[in-house]
This record gives C-alpha cells, structure tokens and sequence, in this order.
C-alpha cells in the first residue's frame, strides 16, 4: 500500500488544473487519486498534460462519488458558485479531507481559511478547508502589504492579466481574435478581486482589470498614498526587508516585465517610483496567473494543510533575465 497522500482535482480540464496535475505528479508524497472532467471524460490525463506520464484518465464524478474516492486532498479548480454541492457531500461523508477551493465562493467566508501563506501561513497549518485566492488579489496584496500600516488613502490597481485568466469556456476576454492589438478594460468598479483585497487588508481598495492579447501572467501597477513621504530608496528596502525570506517573491529594481513571469511559480515585485513629494509610491508586480495566482499557491497551501514542506514541488529559483 502506498503511503503517499491522495489528491483528487475536480474540474481539471482548465489550464489551472492541467498545472496543478503537474506539481502533485512531481511531488514525492503526493499521488493522484482521480481527475474529474465531463467534457474530457475517459480520456488519458497524458493526451492533454504534456509531460505526464501515469496511466490515469479523466472521470466524470457527481459529489457523493468524490466524497468516497477516498481522497486526502480535494481541490476544487470549479468557476464560481459550482462547488457547493461537492463541499457539501465531502462534509457529509468525508469530513477530515482537506478540501482546496480555487473559486471566489469561500474567500469571504470566516470558517475557511484564506489561504495565502505569505501574508498568514501559521493559519494554514494543519487547516481542512482553504479558500485560495485570486490571482488578481495576491498580485495586489504582495504589492500592497508592506506599506499598508503607513497609507493615506485606497490604493489603486491598474491590473492586466493575459487571456488564460478567462478561464477556457468561449468569451470575449479570452477570444485571441478579439483580444489581438487590443486591451479590454472590465468590471472596473466592485470587481470580486477588489472586494476581496478589501476584505483581507482591511483598506479600501480600488481596482481596475484588463485582458491583453498574451496567455498568461498579470502586470499589477499600484498607486499608493502615503501618510508621511519616502524616498525611493527607503521604499525598496521596506520591500526587500519584507520579503526578504520568502522564496517565491522576488524585488527587483525596475519594474518587473510580464514575459519573464509567464511559467514561473513565484512573484516579481520592482520599478519603485516616488513622486516629489514623497507622499505617492507607484509599484510594479507580476506573477503567473496560472501559477502563483493559483496552481502554486494550491500547491503551497496543501503542503502546509498536510504538514509537508511549503515548497516541496515547487521550483523556487528567481525567474531569469534575458
């Protein structure tokens, strides 16, 4: 009998899920105990995740079926408001299983907790239900956090993500035909990642998303007010200090380029600016939406609920400069 944790993904056919296989494959106490997907059910996990080899097919499982496939770990990589039924029947027949939401339903919710580790892993430790945050939301809290305790006012969050962040059912945000030469603003007040930002800051924040022709990764471009001024170089050694021992955010000094986050797991935050006064601090970060906006973070999150390393599976290294 193997003795490696079981991971089930339910709706694995989305780019999230696919790299999601990746990392619990590469993971050595990890195993997969099933992959569900109804529109690719029967179909050999490989002929769609490139690089991986077991045997393993997609099924297609109603709630109380994934209840009791046994799994320690169910990660639910579901659009929004599709995922209730599965925690339901998980909580009914299978309480102790560690249940990994990537939608924006549980984000809100005081019985979960939210789990980004960088800003409140000693909470994720040992926790059986964990709702992941949004890819636009980390990007902008790692921006944020380390001068929240000396802002003025909002800050506000120029964000544009690539197509992938769309999700892979057909609309206008992720048509590359509509998308090419083009940047399509959206949801440019109340979107669920600004009140989500909100939420776990505890500021007000306001928020701005656009789509662009790329496939992933997300540039995050905030302006932050300040109580009192700072010049450039104590801005950069409050980030460097903040972040200095966390693997998967990296400061840099010019503002981080989008192309060379896409397929890292980690984040890059830079390009310091301060106004003359000192009192506006505009900062640059990016991250994989894909990765450590929510394949990564999955990752991070059940490593922490089972009490393995963080970042075991997860390569660390910065990302390269061309």
């Amino acid at each position: 009998m193997s003795s490696r944790k079981r991971v089930g993904i339910v709706g694995a056919r989305g780019h999230t899920g696919a790299e999601l296989i990746r990392l619990v494959a590469a993971h050595p106490a990890l195993e997969l105990a099933f992959v569900s997907s109804r529109e690719l059910d029967g179909q050999p996990v490989a002929d769609h995740v490139p690089g991986f080899a077991a045997a393993l097919r997609y099924g297609s499982y109603a709630p109380e079926a994934v209840a009791g496939l046994g799994a320690d770990v169910v990660v639910l990589a579901l659009p929004n408001d599709k995922g209730g039924a599965f925690v339901d029947a998980i909580e009914a027949q299978a309480s102790g299983t560690v249940i990994v939401d990537l939608s924006a339903d549980r984000r809100f919710d005081p019985q979960w907790v939210y789990g980004l580790p960088e800003l409140g892993r000693e909470r994720i430790r040992g926790a059986r239900r964990i709702a992941n945050p949004g890819c636009y939301a980390t990007a902008m809290q790692l921006a944020i956090a380390p001068l929240l305790d000396q802002l003025a006012g909002p800050p506000q969050c120029f964000g544009v993500s690539g197509y992938s962040g769309a999700g892979t059912t057909p609309s206008d945000r992720n048509n590359p035909e509509l998308l090419r030469d083009n940047l399509m603003p959206y949801a440019l007040a109340n979107h669920i990642h600004e009140r989500e930002v909100t939420a776990h800051l505890g500021v007000p924040v306001e928020f701005m998303p656009h789509v662009a022709p790329h496939f992933r990764g997300i540039t995050m471009t905030v302006n932050l007010w300040l109580r009192e001024p700072l010049d450039r170089d104590a801005v950069e050694r409050i980030y460097r200090r903040r972040w200095a021992n966390e693997p998967l955010v990296e400061v840099v000094e010019e503002a981080p380029w989008v192309s060379r986050i896409a397929g890292r797991h980690g984040a890059q935050i830079g390009g310091f600016t301060v106004a003359p006064d000192g009192r506006r601090v505009v900062v640059v970060a990016t991250l994989d939406n894909l990765l450590k906006g929510a394949a990564t973070q999955a990752m991070q999150n059940i490593n922490l609920a089972l009490g393995f390393d963080e970042f075991e599976s997860i390569p660390v290294q910065p990302p390269t400069h061309p």
